[in-house]
Order: structure tokens, then C-alpha cells, then sequence
């Protein structure tokens, strides 16, 4: 019997030698949302816009003494759209932008980048901003429309979970989509 192991022992060490082992290569986690499928939606505001039927809900209307608000909730993604109108009297154009720019700004501690992308929609009085933001920030995009007159409407996306650019990337690339259809789709009523 050991006659017989030590040959086995010797072949096996022999056939083992020369193969480098090789890493399994890093998977990628593959997320697929569906193709976007737009609607009107319908809220008691001085706007209307469209947003994706991916969107379950919209909330009530919240109100304060200077800013009325709507919801738009994604459950599947776990985020939301958060939209806030301000009527603009009294000269107010300019702090109102200011402010919308600002908060931006606050994620500068944690983002990677900033970018911004000009909207302009002359026919429909519509003139815009969408800052995009990379990095481990708890907002990935905020916006803000006007028609310069009357009418100023600001949003940003939020996620229920802890900011991990990497987790959460897939999905707010696909809401950066509604986000600009959103743009693209407002409409002031007067």
C-alpha cells in the first residue's frame, strides 16, 4: 500500500506544478430600471410637470408662509424628489437663487465634483439649473426653474440610506433622467 501512495503523492505533485492560479475576476452589480413612461402630474400648484408612473406617489402639499411643496416618492429606488415652489414678488429673484445655489454649495464637504448644466425652454418661460452632484453627498442632483417673473420652482434628490456613491449611482442616474424631464415638462399656470 505505501508502495502505491507515494507514486499517486509524487503525480499529483507534479501535475500541480506549472498552473498559475489565477483571481476570479471582480463582478459588477447589474442594475436595470424600466423604460421611463411619463404622465402628468396633478397638483394644486401654479405649475404642472410630468413625472415617471416609476413614481408611486406624490404627497400632499406641504405648506409654509413662503414656499408650498410636493413629494415625488420612488419606493423601488428608495428616493424622492423633493420639489419646493416660491412665488417671486418684491424683487426676491435674486435670494431665491442664491439660496437654491447655496444649498448646492453645502455639499461641497463631501462631494467629488459639482457639475453644472444650463436649461433654457423659451417657449414655455422656463430657465434653469442642474447641478449634479458626484461623491459621497446626501443629495446626487438639485435644480431650480423660473420664469423670471412669477414663478420659482426647486427640487433635490435625496436617498434613504446612508450616502455610498457607489451603491447609489445606478439609480441616480436613472432619476437624473426624471429630474431633467421634470425641467423639460413644466409648464407655469396663470
Amino acid at each position: 500500500m505505501k508502495r502505491l501512495v507515494i507514486p499517486i503523492l509524487s503525480l499529483f505533485m507534479l501535475s500541480s506544478c506549472g498552473n498559475d492560479t489565477l483571481p476570479k475576476p471582480k463582478g459588477y452589480l447589474r442594475l436595470e430600471y424600466p423604460n421611463a413612461d411619463y404622465v402628468k402630474a396633478i397638483v394644486p400648484l401654479p405649475f404642472s410637470f410630468e413625472k415617471n408612473t416609476l413614481a408611486n406617489s406624490i404627497s400632499e402639499v406641504k405648506s409654509t408662509a413662503t414656499s408650498n411643496g410636493v413629494d415625488i416618492k420612488y419606493p423601488a429606488l428608495k428616493a424622492t424628489i423633493y420639489l419646493t415652489y416660491k412665488e417671486v414678488k418684491n424683487g426676491n429673484l435674486d435670494s431665491l437663487l442664491r439660496d437654491a445655489q447655496n444649498l448646492t454649495q453645502k455639499h461641497t464637504i463631501k462631494a467629488d465634483e459639482i457639475s453644472s448644466n444650463l436649461f433654457e425652454n423659451k417657449e414655455n418661460k422656463v430657465f434653469g439649473m442642474l447641478y449634479e452632484i458626484g461623491g459621497d453627498a446626501a443629495s446626487q442632483s438639485q435644480f431650480y426653474v423660473t420664469d423670471s417673473i412669477k414663478h420659482f420652482l426647486s427640487g433635490s434628490l435625496y436617498f434613504y440610506a446612508k450616502p455610498n456613491y457607489d451603491s447609489i449611482y445606478p439609480a441616480a442616474e436613472y432619476l437624473k433622467k426624471d429630474i431633467k424631464h421634470i425641467m423639460e415638462s413644466v409648464k407655469w399656470k396663470e
